[in-house]
């Protein structure tokens, strides 16, 4: 599936796609990633939903422009203009790391209205952030500078440690392409260096006022966010249900892809009825 369109916002172009026919789901993304991890489960889908895909800004095919901010704040008004412009009022929404933050900012602190929410190893609740991230979050002009090979290197290692098998070398590949060239190396530590956990902070007390069907989907090997997580979210969120998905971490989309597609297919059939 591929990112067709774009929609001008503040000054920016943030890419997406449509296909499909049905209710509609919207795939939200995480960092350091893009739409390219929702693709394929989204094509999957397309025969019986209408499936959106999108890439936040700073990210994938969108604008990333130095001058401007990609932080969680933003992110999570830009998902209901987004949806606005899609012309959806109570869409699906499926989001991964970073896009359940945006997600639960869009319903909670922005009061956009979802049909049901679908959190595979989601940021939510602090603390968040790898060593890695956060020395990075602390040095980003450094970081930035790195000699080119030194910054692929660097994003190789990051990368790869998401993953409980390891990544074959097209999949990395696919992966690490936004953030490479001038461009990419900036805006990926650019969007570390943004990174602030009061942007949770400021939703956490609100998750128990959450009145729509709440799925959480977690890899059990996930070491970027653990699975206590998974559980301090359902404990939070009145009615939500949890299923852990065993031999898979934090791209759970190529650890276990079967079992990912199986479980989305499932909670968005139930909810469809």
């Amino acid at each position: 599936m591929e990112l067709r369109e774009r929609f001008d916002w503040r000054g920016r172009r943030i890419a997406w796609g449509c296909k499909g026919s049905g209710p509609a789901v919207v795939f939200c993304h995480g960092t350091p990633w893009s739409s390219v991890l929702w693709a394929p489960f989204a094509d999957a889908l397309s025969d019986d939903f209408t499936v959106y895909i999108w890439d936040m800004a700073g990210y994938g095919e969108s604008t990333k422009a130095p001058e401007h901010p990609v932080d969680l704040g933003v992110q999570g008004e830009l998902l209901p203009d987004l949806l606005d412009e899609w012309g959806l009022a109570d869409p699906h929404i499926v989001a991964h790391d970073y896009g359940g933050a945006v997600s639960l900012r869009a319903h909670l602190l922005h009061q956009r209205s979802f049909a049901s929410l679908c959190l595979v190893d989601v940021v939510a609740l602090r603390p968040w952030g790898s060593p890695f991230f956060n020395l990075v979050k602390d040095n980003p002009d450094v970081f930035s500078q790195l000699p080119a090979a030194v910054h692929r290197g660097a994003l190789d290692a990051y990368i790869q440690g998401a993953s409980h098998y390891g990544l074959r070398p097209e999949m990395l590949s696919v992966l690490i392409r936004p953030w490479l060239g001038d461009e990419g190396q900036t805006a990926f530590y650019r969007q570390i260096a943004q990174a602030d956990e009061r942007f949770t902070e400021q939703f956490e007390t609100k998750l128990g006022g959450i009145d729509l069907p709440v799925h959480i989907i977690w890899g059990e090997e996930d070491t970027w966010i653990p699975v206590d997580r998974a559980t301090r979210i359902q404990e939070s969120v009145p009615g939500a249900t949890l299923k852990l998905v065993a031999g898979a971490s934090h791209l759970i989309h190529y650890d276990a892809p079967v079992a990912l597609s199986n479980e989305v297919r499932r909670w968005l059939a139930g909810q469809a009825l």
